[in-house]
């Protein structure tokens, strides 16, 4: 297998509504449970169907905004893609991944309207001084399970510590069998593993005392991400009542391109 997901078929609707079917493959598997799909590919597929659905030459997708409603089960799916609020200037397009009768993951993306503001352009963020290909590998991270996991390969910036750092993660793997990703489809279908580079807690299910899985994930693009590697420099914070949030800027092999936020619900692990 050499990508995430496989594509069954498309219907599309006389109203405009596209319904995409698929099935993921073992590459999508999750870390929490063997029998969910990862959250950071199904972004991904969320995404190359916000992306395609309707496209305008003159817009983009500036941010996409996503809410957990469960369990992702590592099945065959449905993405239900619709406009909510059309638009010339602005829009907002929503999909809404749906397996063995209920929702999944509702996204919705606000497209906006691009033109020539380079004589104004200015970043607070700061490029990172390191390539990903100078680093060394980082493999702390796979004494998480599932195969999503194992699909990719990391590298990580020096002073990465439990709750603050910098790390680099890429795949070689097509988002659907086929079809070769595009650079935001394969950046963006990795952002998820924001909440995972830098736990408090330590690194590897197998030691954790406390979960810490996010309800949703947030992410602001200032421009399009270029690129195969995604840099995460994040931060977990975690409050004394049960919630923590997972913060970061995203970076391309360019510079930062925008921002992801995760909330997310504490609890002790299952014995």
């Amino acid at each position: 297998m050499s990508a995430y997901y496989h594509f069954i078929k498309r219907e599309q609707q006389a109203d405009g509504v596209s319904v995409a079917h698929y099935k993921p493959t073992q590459h999508a598997q999750g870390a929490w449970n063997e029998h969910e799909q990862h959250m950071a590919p199904a972004t991904g597929i969320l995404t190359a169907e916000l992306k395609s659905f309707a496209p305008q030459a003159d817009m983009r997708i500036a941010r996409i905004s996503l809410d957990i409603l469960g369990l992702i089960p590592l099945d065959d799916f449905t993405i239900t893609t619709r406009c909510i609020r059309p638009g010339k200037t602005i829009e907002l397009i929503e999909a809404v991944m749906s397996s063995r009768g209920r929702d999944a993951i509702i996204a919705r993306a606000w497209r906006l309207m691009t033109q020539d503001t380079s004589e104004i352009a200015g970043l607070e963020d700061q490029k990172s001084v390191y390539k990903p290909e100078d680093l060394p590998v980082w493999d702390d991270m796979k004494g998480w399970p599932g195969g999503f996991i194992e699909s990719v390969r990391l590298v990580a910036e020096p002073g990465r510590r439990p709750g603050r750092g910098m790390v680099w993660i890429t795949n070689d793997l097509d988002m659907v069998e086929g079809e070769p990703s595009d650079d935001m489809v394969h950046l963006l279908g990795m952002v998820d593993t924001a909440n995972g580079v830098v736990p408090r807690l330590g690194l590897g299910l197998s030691n954790l005392e406390w979960m810490f899985p996010n309800t949703d994930l947030q992410i602001h693009m200032h421009r399009a991400p270029q690129g195969r590697w995604l840099g995460i420099e994040a931060v977990q914070q975690y409050g004394a009542d049960g919630i923590g949030v997972s913060s970061a800027i995203l970076h391309d092999t360019q510079g930062p391109f925008g921002r992801s936020e995760q909330i997310l619900t504490i609890r002790p692990m299952p014995r």
